[in-house]
């Protein structure tokens, strides 16, 4: 591939950027409210989380200067445990990439859809069909190529980040907080100290849903240039800036709308906006949230055919996945693969906060497996790359950390959701056989 085709460092940045920030920020902190249901366990999930998570991305900016391969979220398991349990892992991610994704489509839809459609598909059908629409645009747009992918993600990465610091502005409003019509306060002067804990590891779920996204950087490999530094760099900065964002945009929700206004809220962002701008900055924010959605959805059609590249070399999946364009650099079936699975999915996501569940448990497993790589990547790459990215006891302190606390999420995911996550446990499991015969057929039929 040559130089031009590449992802620079401030593409790199910019994919972090958008893989984080697709519309959780814009819909989770209501979930987050309703869990936390006071102004001190909201705010202390959303810094633990930033924190946990910005652990998180010094991992895998080390994973992905230690291990720089196209595909490289299926490799590393691979490489540091068995192809079988890569294939386990991945495959359970591959529908829940899909399901994060038709997420963030749904709920840009429920933004737009009051302005752009007719009062009779103010209905789950009239989101669905924004939402289908949106996939086949950017289809068509990644389809042409990595270069226009690249500056349509960088375009629409900074229309996101302003449109955030506009909404970050309100906090200089003069607005106070709504008076409250919940019992929030009374039900809390019952609780005992197990329910905060409870309050905050369950609002965990959204908070790292919204948060996560960074791994997916190290799919890139050598799409990158100088992957070995524009990638733990690109992290680094695309993590320490949303974080920034993120706390400052939930200060702004709560000022303005105080705990219970969140909580209680349909179009959150929107919402905000309204109370500052009037109705005017409802309608002008929803179709810049629109926009913003396209980023996050842009940027999943970006990584998760490299994963499919990955599991084709691996001798699971027919050749045809790792066939590319050698002009447009675009893997042109494993994208149009992808596509269908996004729209396959969304005649399935009627539930906001059950596929939340379902999607975060499965992104738990492999955000644990894959972050524990490390500690094997460091032994088997030390002669060549030597000890780099954390010094001192933050080498072991950090992963450890992160690797506790999404345990936690796994586990508060299952509590949540006893009844629809089985079937995701069933997935997992079921990789095992699946991926034996999938490699042996592969195998007999060569292709």
């Amino acid at each position: 591939m040559s130089a031009k085709n590449k992802l620079n460092l401030f593409d790199t940045t910019m994919l972090v950027v958008s893989l984080i920030i697709g519309m959780g920020i814009f819909r989770n902190p209501v979930e987050v409210a309703k869990s936390a249901q006071s102004p001190s366990i909201f705010f202390l999930a959303w810094i633990l989380g930033g924190v946990v998570s910005f652990f998180g991305g010094l991992t895998y900016a080390e994973i992905g200067s230690r291990y720089a391969v196209k595909g490289g979220f299926y490799k590393i398991f691979s490489y540091c445990y068995h192809p079988a349990f890569a294939f386990m892992v991945n495959w359970m991610l591959v529908i829940s990439n899909a399901g994060a994704t038709s997420i963030v489509a749904i709920v840009g839809a429920e933004y737009i859809n009051p302005i752009i459609m007719p009062a009779s598909l103010q209905n789950p059908m009239g989101i669905k069909i924004t939402s289908i629409s949106t996939i086949v645009i950017l289809y068509i747009i990644n389809f042409v190529g990595i270069r226009l992918s690249a500056q349509t993600q960088n375009l629409l990465s900074m229309i996101k980040m302003v449109l955030m610091a506009l909404l970050i502005l309100t906090i200089f409003a003069g607005h106070p907080a709504p008076v409250s019509h919940t019992n929030f306060a009374i039900t809390q002067e019952s609780w005992q100290f197990t329910d905060y804990l409870k309050a905050l590891a369950v609002s965990f779920i959204p908070i790292f849903f919204t948060y996560g996204g960074y791994q997916q950087t190290i799919n890139f490999g050598t799409d990158i240039e100088n992957p070995v530094r524009n990638t733990p760099k690109g992290i680094f900065i695309g993590c320490s800036l949303v974080m920034f964002l993120y706390l400052a945009i939930n200060f702004a929700y709560y000022k303005v709308l105080g705990i219970e206004g969140i909580a209680q809220s349909k179009s959150l962002t929107a919402d905000l906006a309204k109370v500052f701008f009037g109705e005017i900055g409802f309608k002008f924010t929803s179709v810049l949230l629109f926009i913003s959605v396209l980023t996050f959805v842009n940027s999943a059609m970006l990584t998760n055919p490299r994963v499919y590249f990955a599991m084709a070399e691996d001798g699971v999946l027919p050749q045809v996945f790792k066939k590319q364009n050698d002009k447009s650099q675009v893997q042109e079936f494993a994208l149009t693969v992808f596509a269908s699975f996004l729209v396959l999915f969304l005649f399935f996501a009627d539930s906001f906060k059950e596929l939340l569940n379902y999607v975060m448990f499965c992104d738990s497993v492999g955000m644990i497996t894959s972050a524990a790589t490390i500690f094997l990547l460091r032994k088997k790459s030390k002669e060549i790359l030597g000890e780099t990215y954390t010094i001192g006891f933050g080498k072991v302190l950090f992963p450890v950390i992160f690797i506790v606390i999404y345990a936690i999420v796994a586990i508060s995911s299952l509590v949540e959701n006893k009844e629809n996550l089985p079937t995701a446990i069933g997935l997992f499991l079921g990789g095992l056989p699946l991926y034996y015969i999938l490699k042996k057929a592969m195998d007999n039929l060569k292709i």
